[in-house]
């Protein structure tokens, strides 16, 4: 699906990271040229960098031709799960700007037994009067039981890439 002379948007996670290694790797055999990419978060952006991925942004390149991206479920009728990670509003806004989105998953996200992770999946939010918008969230007929808390990353930051916050019940 990536060709040389397009527009690719680069995933983040598990699965994404080795679709990144692979067009790095054609890039530098030759087989792929011309293209570039806009990297769906910093540890993305820092991987093509040192693969010499050229990167743009969707300011210079609001068109896509390909997004590859992971999941974090996926069933055997297609149906999947996304938003696990910490790049969750990054991602969708370069999904939304490709013709086409193609999600890699390997054994480990197929699931036989429904969708439904294993985890809280996050609500990315805006730093800005975020207690007020959990309490609106908790009071949605479809959050009815649920008990958000800010999500904490790895480095003790409750900030994901874009400056917005995760909430998780």
């Amino acid at each position: 699906y990536v060709k040389s002379g397009l527009v690719v948007g680069l995933g983040t996670g598990s699965t994404a990271y080795y679709a990144v290694e692979r067009v790095g790797q054609l890039l530098k055999d030759g087989t792929l040229s011309d293209i570039v990419a806009i990297p769906t978060s910093v540890r993305t952006k820092e991987q093509a960098e040192e693969l010499g991925i050229p990167l743009v942004t969707l300011d210079t390149h609001s068109k896509l031709d390909v997004a590859i991206d992971g999941a974090d479920e996926v069933d055997p009728d297609l149906n999947l799960v996304k938003g696990g990670g910490g790049a969750l509003l990054r991602e969708k806004m370069v999904e939304v700007c490709a013709d086409k989105f193609i999600v890699i998953v390997d054994e480990s996200k197929i699931t036989e037994k429904g969708l439904g992770p294993g985890f809280p999946v996050p609500v990315e939010i805006t730093p800005f009067c975020h207690e007020h918008t959990m309490r609106t969230v908790v009071n949605l007929p479809s959050c009815k039981g649920c008990n958000p808390v800010l999500r904490m990353g790895s480095s003790s930051s409750n900030v994901n890439d874009g400056d917005e916050i995760a909430v998780t019940d």
